[in-house]
């Protein structure tokens, strides 16, 4: 199976960047080709709703950033994994900028079933705290088609150190191992 991976985060070494490595480590132990693309190092430009991809067979008016790598691994992975920090109890602006712009091929995606997972950090410990991107996930998992593969929501993680003292490590591992 081939697993695209898109993380959000701008810190090189933060949380969600050792989950998303222990996640793609375990996928690659099970077999999987694993692609994980930093959204948060691309170029990418906001989607504008002007609908110059509707009426140029896809072709987004931002056709030379960097959106056109990212779409060709989205096309032809067999599932999706959206890695982020809680950013304002919601996804980063960056990996939801990438969501955004899927917009250009979405007639494709929704043709194409897949699996979507989820792996979300933040520091807070509330238990309502992911509330807003759980919804989101479900809600594109609906809108797309796709089946929900599951999610890994790590609580109460500020700091890569803190990544690495939790179980929340090897759960990662496990998740991407299992898949």
């Amino acid at each position: 199976m081939k697993i695209l991976v898109l993380t959000g985060s701008p810190h090189k070494n933060g949380t969600t960047s050792l989950l998303a490595d222990e996640f793609s480590e375990g996928a690659k132990q099970s077999g999987h080709e694993v692609v994980r693309i930093d959204t948060a190092k691309l170029k990418i430009n906001p989607c504008l709703g002007c609908d110059h991809c509707r009426k140029n067979e896809g072709k987004c008016v931002h056709e030379y950033d960097d959106m056109i790598d990212i779409i060709i691994h989205l096309l032809t992975s067999d599932a999706v994994v959206l890695v982020s920090p809680l950013y304002y109890f919601g996804l980063t602006a960056q990996l939801k900028t990438v969501i955004d712009r899927f917009y250009s091929v979405n007639a494709l995606l929704r043709d194409s079933p897949k699996k979507l997972y989820l792996i979300a950090a933040g520091a807070d410990t509330d238990d309502w705290a992911m509330d807003g991107v759980k919804v989101h996930y479900k809600t594109l998992c609906k809108y797309l088609g796709w089946q929900e593969g599951g999610t890994l929501l790590a609580y109460g993680l500020a700091t890569r150190q803190d990544a690495e003292n939790s179980d929340y490590k090897f759960m990662a591992y496990k998740f991407g191992k299992e898949i």
